[in-house]
């Protein structure tokens, strides 16, 4: 599978995540071709095979201080010293670097970036693939779960993290902490064994209705159909939404019919 980068950005109480950027080596992806990119709830852009360069952090680094400009807000980005990490003179973030020597204590570090890796495990062992109807998941579908993965990061952990680390913001001001997270790969699988429960019921004829109008009645559909079903409101999103908020709230459309397959 692809090999991944991803940059990660989160504020010191964990209630602002930026969306994730993920960078690859596939300079034009089939998977994302027809999705509009400028409406997802993550970013991807092609790099080389030593991952984020100073081109594609600079592009970053404007894009965010743009966001920032435009909410009229003013940033301290923390940040480890690397030669893909150039310094911007921008008008709303003001860069830090901390020393070498102490890159490990970065909040990222001290167990977001890792708490983030879980929960994309997570949601890679739960992906059926019998269920939808395909063998490995596509860059875009990993994409997605971690999106999901990124929000389930508690901000509690966030906050933590940032306590453990020595950072301690004052109240007037706003600190984040931005981290490259190498290595994610899409290989793993979990094929799922589907035991359908029966539930005991009446046969008869309600009062009122006849054969014709039961017939009406479409049936339960199985489980396969429901992520059949899925993957064609996501696909309609991918192509037609016009705020990344949308996919939040498929996203835990999805995650409720996994509860129910799962119950």
């Amino acid at each position: 599978g692809e090999r991944l980068t991803l940059l990660l950005c989160t504020n010191a109480s964990g209630s602002e995540k930026v969306p994730l950027r993920a960078v690859g080596d596939s300079p034009r992806p089939r998977c994302l071709r027809g999705v509009n990119l400028e409406q997802m709830p993550w970013s991807y852009r092609a790099g080389s095979l030593a991952g984020v360069t100073a081109t594609l952090f600079a592009e970053w680094l404007r894009e965010f201080n743009e966001g920032m400009r435009r909410r009229g807000k003013s940033v301290l980005l923390l940040l480890a010293k690397h030669e893909a990490h150039p310094y911007l003179q921008l008008s709303n973030v003001r860069m830090v670097f901390v020393p070498p020597a102490t890159t490990l204590a970065l909040p990222l570090d001290r167990g977001i970036a890792s708490d983030l890796k879980g929960h994309y495990r997570r949601r890679l062992l739960r992906w059926l693939p019998a269920e939808r109807g395909a063998g490995q998941p596509t860059l875009l579908d990993v994409l997605h779960m971690l999106a999901q993965a990124w929000g389930d990061v508690h901000p509690g952990l966030v906050a933590s993290c940032f306590r453990a680390a020595g950072f301690t913001p004052d109240a007037g001001a706003e600190a984040v902490s931005l981290t490259p997270v190498p290595g994610l790969r899409s290989r793993e699988q979990l094929e799922r064994d589907g035991d359908l429960a029966e539930a005991d019921g009446d046969e008869g004829m309600a009062e009122g209705e006849d054969a014709g109008e039961l017939a009406a009645v479409p049936p339960c559909p199985s489980e396969r159909e429901v992520w059949r079903s899925l993957a064609t409101l996501r696909r309609y999103l991918e192509c037609q939404a016009t705020s990344p908020d949308l996919f939040q709230a498929f996203y835990e459309l999805e995650d409720a019919v996994h509860m129910v397959s799962a119950g």
